[in-house]
């Protein structure tokens, strides 16, 4: 049985941390992206509820292997749903190198 998504803060709404838990590093975004526009979506948002670590719309233990892999030095992803049927996901690479903001079927 799947585990229900974590409850969601709306995309629109500044997280509640004060201080990033770490580094986005260069942020790039792929062409098919840049939908959170047509959605009003605001990218800093996003990206600061990231480095906050909220990880928006994935389920437990997702969360709990983002927050594993925070103390640990790994891969982080996040999923935001911006609009009906439409998700944006961010990674941050393992090195804190780059975060990548992309659509789920672009990955």
């Amino acid at each position: 049985m799947p585990i229900p998504p974590i409850a969601s803060t709306p995309v629109t709404t500044e997280p509640a941390c004060t201080e990033p838990q770490f580094a986005p590093g260069k942020v790039v975004s792929t062409p098919a992206a840049t939908a959170m526009e047509a959605f009003d979506c605001q990218p800093l948002v996003i990206l600061k509820r990231h480095t906050c670590g909220d990880w928006g719309e994935i389920d437990a233990e997702d969360a709990a292997a983002n927050d594993e892999a925070l103390r640990c030095g790994l891969r982080l992803l996040s999923a935001y749903d911006i609009g009906p049927d439409t998700t944006i996901w961010l990674i941050t690479e393992a090195d804190r190198s780059a975060t990548t903001v992309l659509l789920p079927e672009e990955y």
